[in-house]
């Protein structure tokens, strides 16, 4: 019996394969994030709250009205795609930097570093220049804080990362401390961000400044004070009864809620993450 033989191709369609694999590997070697980081699309969400919102958050606190004035009014903010560590910047991380660089490290590391068996944990206690020497060191950068805003709340403007219901068990909040970085993947944002909520504050690019068509005045808006976000461990201050403590946090641990930090100081439950263009 003779053997059939193969059909010969013809070198056009060679060729049309030969492209159209390469455009679809490269398609797919472009989509891939750099390695720890995710990519938050381009698009438009809302930022910040409404009038109402404020009013009411501040009745429910006994506080007076200028306490969360400066997360109104809820705006659009189209931003185009960039990439945002998927969790904060170690003290493994912040360590080889120092190392590379002779940067200064945390004003808390003793002679021989950050304390053993802390490698996954978050850097404190670092300066916002730190910050951004840092990210500048790694070819990134701070995120804004509208992209901060926009990796925590997706474009369905999400009260919480991980939905509309507070709940204490989704990130690090309330406790006596910081917990190695990714410890809460159940209270990710849409995106799949960890720990913008809870574990410690993250310091953002931008200055201290009120929202377009907020007209309440504030000493401490202007080139004084940088953004920080994300609420941290800690319980507070003053004496808090649990209920109290609770109440407090559900507020503060919003993806909208806005504080602000001197540049020049650091704090120990005060950190980072780097985010990079796209």
């Amino acid at each position: 019996m003779m053997k059939s033989r193969p059909h010969p191709v013809h070198p056009k369609k060679i060729l049309r394969l030969l492209i159209f694999t390469g455009v679809w590997i490269g398609s797919f070697s472009c989509s891939l994030p750099p390695s720890g980081m995710v990519w938050i699309p381009s698009g438009p969400f809302t930022m910040g709250v409404d009038e109402k919102d404020v009013q009411g958050r501040s009745v429910d606190l006994g506080l007076t009205k200028p306490w969360f004035q400066d997360e109104a009014p809820a705006h659009t903010v189209n931003l185009p795609g960039f990439y945002l560590d998927r969790t904060e910047v170690t003290n493994q991380d912040f360590a080889a930097f120092v190392r590379a660089r002779r940067a200064q490290p945390p004003v808390s590391w003793k002679a021989e570093g950050y304390p053993s068996g802390q490698d996954r944990y978050p850097v404190t206690d670092v300066t916002w220049y730190q910050a951004a020497a840092y990210c500048l060191w790694a070819g990134k950068r701070l995120p804004t804080e509208a992209e901060w805003e926009k990796a925590a709340r997706g474009s369905n403007g999400l009260i919480y990362p991980w939905g509309n219901e507070f709940d204490s068990r989704k990130a690090n909040l309330l406790s006596d401390g910081p917990r190695p970085v990714g410890s809460y993947p159940q209270g990710g944002s849409p995106y799949h961000v960890e720990d913008l909520i809870g574990n410690v504050w993250e310091w953002t690019a931008d200055w201290y400044r009120p929202y377009p068509g907020n007209a309440v005045p504030s000493d401490n808006y202007g080139q004084r004070f940088k953004v920080i976000r994300g609420k941290s461990w800690t319980r507070g201050f003053g004496h808090q009864t649990a209920n109290e403590a609770q109440e407090i946090t559900a507020h503060e641990a919003r993806a909208s809620y806005r504080l602000y930090f001197d540049p020049v100081f650091s704090f120990g439950d005060l950190g980072f993450r780097c985010a990079k263009n796209g």
